[in-house]
């Protein structure tokens, strides 16, 4: 198919750009930051005496600051140009947001259920940090202040 400078991309060419950036696992790290940007603000609700959640006037919030940290900390990652290097150091950060996040449940979080899974969540995503330090050290790369 030859495209021209006034063409658009047919939908499979669309839908085959989108299967590359699923593969790449950077759908989420493209969408979400538009998602964000797209949501029309919600009005405040005036404060009639009612109490303030566990988390302050910020409740969520503090979990969606620390997602768009981890996600400008991989997006401003500089790249090696080895594939395997960069993988592990963006899995890295990846691995360690999951961790903030599922601390901040154990610190916030009411139901059993995800308190739980979130024990589970750090647990695992310290045994691969550790599996990916291993890795990076023989690459050569310092993990330190990571």
């Amino acid at each position: 198919m030859k495209l021209t400078s006034n063409a658009r991309p047919t939908k499979t060419l669309r839908a085959g750009f989108l299967n590359v950036l699923c593969a790449a696992g950077l759908v989420g790290s493209l969408v979400a930051p538009m998602a964000v940007h797209a949501q029309p603000a919600k009005a405040e609700a005036p404060m009639t005496g009612h109490s303030m959640p566990a988390g302050g006037m910020n409740h969520g919030g503090d979990m969606k600051a620390m997602m768009k940290g981890m996600n400008d900390k991989m997006a401003g990652m500089t790249m090696t140009g080895n594939h395997d290097v960069d993988f592990a150091q963006m899995m890295r950060i990846h691995h360690q947001g999951a961790i903030d996040m599922a601390e901040m449940e154990l610190k916030n979080g009411k139901d059993a259920s995800m308190r739980k899974m979130a024990q589970e969540v750090i647990k695992a995503q310290k045994k691969e940090i550790a599996t990916i330090d291993r890795f990076l050290a023989k690459n050569g790369v310092s993990t330190k202040g990571s």
